[in-house]
């Protein structure tokens, strides 16, 4: 770690970004055979097409570690003095995962921890990155979010099967000045613990340890109050996008794109609705993805990125809704930015 003191001015940077999806690509229509649901029914309620699972054998590290390479790649190489994993799927129970993929880096004795926040994990990451190059414990932070939640999810459950994907998205922070492109915004970040149960995996935990077997009630799966989630979401995405607009000095039609969490198609349009927003605003990848939670914002940064849907120079909002209940949002002056595959 560098001891370095950090101004007054100083900014947390975006500096290099990049991702990794699984080679696996699993359809609708075979979910719809799967689950005896029509595969309208599917591609309706969620606007999902096809989603990324890993393989057996293939774990969250392995998406990890290639989309934090690309990240690295994309801002020239060089060493990161700290490593934040976000995720809901790690490799173990205990350890972290995340100075396993540090090491698999090659980052020597960086700090490397995981942050658990679940959709909203990317942001959560990003805030804990930026106050690590505040408070002068790091010059380069590598903020990853990686998720292989096909691992959770009930085979047998309709409602949630054909909701989530897996992946990886990363980016590299720097120290910088507040007004150049790339500088994070303010962060706004709020949980409600009250509401946890909406979104949970209640077996396996201090609360309810595996004691032998799995557990026949199913309650090693995700699970998803889904009528409840989609109110709560919407309304703490918007607060939060608001507040982070209000805090950064800008309105809503200085905004280029924005950049949400990919809960689903019906989320992302209520929420375009609930801020008087045109949809051709909203950066989207569900379709082709699905929800790969706290990995959604940075894989959709990137791949837009590529694509040329987001340009340097874009003014981005980002907003993202989990479990815990989490929330967040910030702002974002999209930076000119190399992309190179892992």
């Amino acid at each position: 770690m560098t001891g370095a003191a950090a101004g007054a001015a100083d900014r947390a940077v975006i500096c290099g970004i990049g991702y990794r999806l699984p080679d696996r690509i699993v359809t609708s229509a075979e979910l719809a055979g799967r689950l005896d649901t029509p595969e309208d029914w599917i591609v309706g309620r969620t606007g999902i097409s096809r989603r990324r699972w890993v393989e057996p054998g293939e774990a969250t590290s392995d998406l990890a570690v290639r989309a934090g390479l690309a990240a690295l790649k994309s801002a020239g190489g060089g060493q990161v003095d700290a490593l934040v994993l976000a995720t809901t799927t790690p490799d173990r129970r205990c350890p972290a995962t995340a100075p396993e993929v540090a090491a698999r880096l090659g980052l020597g004795e960086a700090a490397a921890f995981d942050v658990s926040a679940v959709c909203t994990g990317f942001l959560y990451g990003l805030a804990t990155g930026a106050g690590f190059l505040a408070a002068g414990l790091a010059d380069r932070v590598l903020v990853i979010a990686a998720e292989a939640f096909s691992t959770l999810l009930d085979p047998d459950d309709r409602t949630t099967l054909p909701i989530f994907g897996d992946g990886a998205g990363a980016v590299v922070l720097r120290r910088g000045r507040a007004d150049e492109p790339g500088a994070v915004g303010p962060m706004v970040l709020g949980s409600d613990g009250e509401r946890s149960g909406l979104i949970t995996v209640e077996a396996g935990g201090a609360r309810h340890p595996f004691a032998g077997p799995a557990p026949d009630d199913g309650s090693q799966y995700f699970r998803m109050r889904g009528r409840e989630v989609f109110r709560q979401s919407v309304e703490r995405m918007s607060a939060a996008a608001v507040t982070a607009l209000d805090r950064a000095g800008w309105k809503l039609g200085d905004v280029d794109r924005v950049v949400t969490h990919q809960a689903n198609a019906r989320v992302s349009a209520a929420l375009a609705e609930r801020l008087g927003l045109r949809r051709d605003r909203l950066a989207q990848n569900i379709g082709e993805v699905g929800n790969t939670a706290a990995a959604s914002i940075p894989v959709l940064l990137a791949q837009a990125a590529a694509d040329g849907s987001v340009e340097p120079g874009h003014r981005l909002l980002l907003a993202a809704f989990g479990g815990g209940l989490t929330w967040g949002a910030t702002t974002l002056t999209w930076p000119h930015l190399e992309l190179h595959d892992a």
